[in-house]
């Protein structure tokens, strides 16, 4: 396994404790909705991101299209999430337009991981 591929499955651990401490923080806080969608974010693609490495280097998917999916994963999940707790506890975002970036790109990780299962390895 390359240095990429460890450094992504750390990064989406990562997110996934992020997001266990943010579904807490939801429960236990008032008006806290933006923190459950933050949560969930990156609870559904922590997992996403080390599945797709992990099929990715069992050459199963392109190997190159999956990383760049996975990469994406932590990329816009991590924006997306960040931006809506930024906007929980500071009461502005990292900049504009920043939750719809990351949600774009992550429907085009989607989207890659899609290409990457039906492009043949060569």
């Amino acid at each position: 396994m390359n240095r990429v591929s460890r450094l992504l499955i750390g990064l989406a651990a990562i997110m996934g404790a992020c997001g266990v401490i943010l579904a807490a923080a939801a429960a236990h806080l008032p008006d806290a909705t933006r923190l459950a969608a933050a949560s969930s974010m990156l609870l559904f693609h922590a997992p996403a991101a080390i599945a797709t490495i992990a099929v990715a280097e069992r050459a199963i998917i392109h190997t190159k299209l999956g990383v760049v999916s996975a990469a994406g994963f932590v990329i816009a999940a991590s924006l997306f999430a960040g931006d809506l707790v930024l906007r929980q506890y500071a009461g502005h975002g990292l900049f504009p337009m920043a939750a719809p970036s990351g949600g774009t790109l992550l429907i085009l990780s989607w989207l890659v991981l899609a290409v990457s299962a039906m492009w043949p390895q060569p």
